[in-house]
């Protein structure tokens, strides 16, 4: 039982013959025929009967059509109800640095111009993020990784780059001065401070850490840590040092918390990513927050 099928039913009722229901309907004469003599198979009953002149709706007819009509507003209204849905949520998932530090510029003037849509944003590692578009927890991915896929599509909007942070005192200045692999040699002593294993810093971080000739299982790794506030608050404290997002440290660096050392520019740089999954349905307000992020954000 089709709803084009009771569709056209409830129009032949209503019209009271057939070539009339398919003026109503933009349909033909003879799908109204096929479609109410499927129906009829289906419940093995006669739902009307016909002469060449008229047609009489049998009393199993009437039960049907009373159902059908309620059918049809049922899933009206949910049709209705969805759209509106639609119009003014996006599910957003955001790993921690877009989230945190560009997130909150980008919607200034997106809500502007778009007062009708809401954000619902969720926080997560670039992993996280991934596995909620492919199990359409989320609508759009802001994350930190390509995660392109034969069922994500994943496109760059944002250039950052990892730099290295240390506490600020005077062994961490001494090396500032020089800015060198020697450098690099001497900071990767100390005890260092990673994100979790999803986060898309951290994997930029190791693949950084081995493009300048270091063994990441000979460092002193005396933490991992999902928050990235946490990390940059033990560096200032002179707990250890570590690799993170320049988007997330420039204002320490600013206020002398910590000392930022950069790294090789082909190594450090890094983008974060919009992402979506292929085979989901893309809503107007979904549409409407790509394409300003494309607009303003070319990466």
């Amino acid at each position: 039982m089709e709803i084009k099928q009771l569709k056209s039913f409830i129009a032949v009722v209503d019209c009271g013959n057939f070539t009339k229901a398919a003026e109503k309907t933009y349909t033909s004469q003879p799908t109204i025929s096929t479609h109410i003599r499927a129906l009829e198979d289906e419940l093995g009953t006669r739902l009307i009967a016909r002469d060449t002149k008229n047609i009489k709706i049998t009393d199993k007819g009437y039960e049907l059509y009373d159902c059908a009509v309620h059918i049809i507003e049922l899933q009206e209204n949910l049709m209705k109800r969805w759209a509106e849905e639609d119009k003014s949520y996006i599910n957003l998932g955001a790993s921690t640095i877009p989230s945190a530090y560009i997130l909150p510029e980008l919607m200034a003037e997106f809500s502007q111009l778009h007062p009708e849509i809401s954000l619902i944003i969720h926080q997560g590692d670039s992993t996280d993020v991934a596995e909620g578009l492919l199990s359409g927890l989320y609508d759009l991915g802001l994350l930190g990784m390509d995660c392109s896929s034969d069922k994500l599509k994943c496109d760059p909007f944002y250039r950052d780059e990892t730099v290295l942070i240390t506490p600020n005192n005077a062994e961490f200045q001494a090396l500032k001065q020089l800015e060198s692999d020697k450098a690099y040699e001497e900071i990767f002593r100390h005890p260092i401070i990673y994100r979790e294993k999803g986060s898309g810093t951290q994997k930029a971080a190791e693949a950084i850490i081995e493009k300048l000739g270091f063994d990441l299982g000979e460092l002193n790794v005396i933490a991992r840590i999902n928050d990235q506030e946490t990390i940059k608050n033990l560096v200032a404290a002179g707990v250890g040092v570590s690799l993170v997002s320049w988007l997330a440290v420039r204002e320490y660096e600013k206020g002398g918390s910590v000392l930022v050392f950069r790294l090789p520019k082909g190594d450090s740089e890094r983008r974060f990513y919009m992402a979506v999954n292929k085979e989901s349905y893309k809503s107007a307000a979904v549409k409407a927050f790509m394409r300003y992020v494309k607009r303003n954000y070319p990466d």
